[in-house]
């Protein structure tokens, strides 16, 4: 009687939420069918910010630049303070899709640790951990609010332990997307409560924020003499809205003009404009009409990486031609990071990578080596209602034969037959990297 309350209620909260969502056109179900008691190199290409990323910087190279009095005797070198390195202007960039946290690998996390209320992820992400270390630039999208507002909660409204965001910073990620359907999931506390937390752990984060100023204060980071700014916008919200009064915000993107607005203030601002959009239809890889028609928008307005999320289902890249002549590239859908939904679709996710290059002397950009990496969401359970454990993120490429025999959607078609399939039918192979 107790699995079949959980089911009914898991039932019927999908229900509610999908009806929700109905005027946004898209399905939402982000939930495993399992409930818990607990509540390759390809063509480069360049932009030119030879006149726009340095705009603000005049007044301070012609004062650097003015002569200094001579002195009657050279300078003792000890007392010269040593010169700047010269920046690289190469960033490798890496991003991920959904890092979408259920009760099974919480409280997996939770028994790992040996303490009631404490969490241990460092096996759900083992696997997955080199691919991640190392990079420039890492970025995730953290589809689960982190909050300690409200005990840790599952499907349909999420509830992450902090714990969490301390593993997606030891893990080498230094930018993080808020912006998707679940942000609202606990209200305005929450929100406030995980922007302060990311702000503690010194990690960009952009999508939701703090309040109206925030939300005008674009983000920004220089790496190796390329500046970045990080946008993102969802869909919807799942049919959440905040209260009357509220200063946290967002921008959703049906707000095309607020879309557009900060978009072109972020291309003033820097080299690369770094879009996040949390778009798609639901467990499908194919490109809804939004996908297809706002995509290009976001492109001409002076969207250079755009990062797309969602639809815990991957979908195509390609690169896009912009206004001045140059390409952006988009990643449409990089599916799902860490989750057990229980589809075989949504256990199939990209690692998106490039290198970003700066060409000094003109300030062209360069995209590089564009790489789509498989990962595979792994989990195991005897029962639908039982224990499902070893919740893992791995790398397809050492993905074996024997973990397939073991993945609890194995009984759904959840095969190497099936992913390598998904895999040479939406991921150019351009860009497919396996390794």
């Amino acid at each position: 009687m107790k699995g079949l309350k959980k089911k009914l209620a898991a039932v019927f909260c999908a229900a509610i939420i999908s009806i929700t969502a109905v005027g946004c056109g898209t399905e939402i179900y982000d939930g495993p069918l399992k409930k818990s008691d607990t509540s390759l190199d390809t063509s480069v290409v360049s932009k030119d910010t030879s006149s726009k990323a340095d705009e603000s910087k005049g007044g301070e190279d012609q004062s650097s630049s003015q002569a200094q009095p001579e002195s009657s005797s050279a300078p003792d070198a000890s007392s010269q303070a040593p010169a700047a390195a010269e920046p690289s202007y190469k960033v490798s960039l890496l991003c991920v899709g959904d890092n979408l946290i259920h009760d099974n690998i919480y409280l997996e996390a939770e028994k790992k640790s040996g303490q009631k209320g404490k969490y241990n992820f460092d096996d759900a992400y083992k696997p997955i951990e080199s691919y991640i270390k190392g990079n420039d630039l890492a970025i995730i999208n953290q589809e689960t609010i982190v909050t300690d507002t409200v005990p840790p909660r599952s499907f349909p409204t999420f509830a992450t332990p902090k714990a969490v965001a301390d593993k997606v910073k030891s893990l080498g990620f230094n930018a993080v997307s808020m912006c998707n359907n679940h942000v609202l999931d606990q209200g305005e506390a929450a929100i406030q409560d995980s922007i302060k937390y990311w702000d503690s752990l010194g990690i960009l984060h952009y999508g939701v924020y703090a309040d109206q100023a925030d939300c005008d204060n674009i983000k920004t980071k220089e790496i190796n003499g390329i500046k970045f700014a990080f946008v993102g916008y969802m869909e919807h919200t799942n049919g959440l809205s905040l209260p009357a009064g509220s200063k946290a915000t967002y921008i959703t993107l049906s707000q095309e003009d607020k879309v557009k607005a900060q978009i072109q203030k972020a291309d003033k601002m820097a080299d690369v404009v770094v879009v996040s959009c949390h778009y798609g239809t639901e467990i499908t890889n194919e490109l809804n009409t939004q996908q297809k028609t706002i995509t290009p928008k976001l492109v001409e307005w002076g969207a250079d990486i755009i990062i797309g999320t969602q639809a815990h289902a991957l979908s195509t890249s390609e690169y896009i031609n912009k206004p001045d002549g140059t390409k952006a590239f988009v990643f449409y859908g990089l599916g799902n990071f860490l989750n057990t939904m229980y589809d075989k679709n949504s256990l199939i996710g990209l690692i998106g990578k490039m290198n970003v290059i700066k060409d000094k002397t003109t300030g062209k950009i360069s995209l590089e080596n564009v790489k789509c990496i498989p990962v595979i969401s792994h989990f195991e359970g005897q029962s639908y209602e039982g224990e499902w454990t070893n919740c893992t993120i791995y790398p397809y490429a050492k993905y074996t034969d024997e973990l397939f025999a073991k993945n609890y959607v194995r009984a759904d078609g959840f095969n190497r037959a099936y992913v390598d399939s998904i895999l040479a039918k939406y991921v150019p192979k351009e860009f497919l990297s396996i390794e």
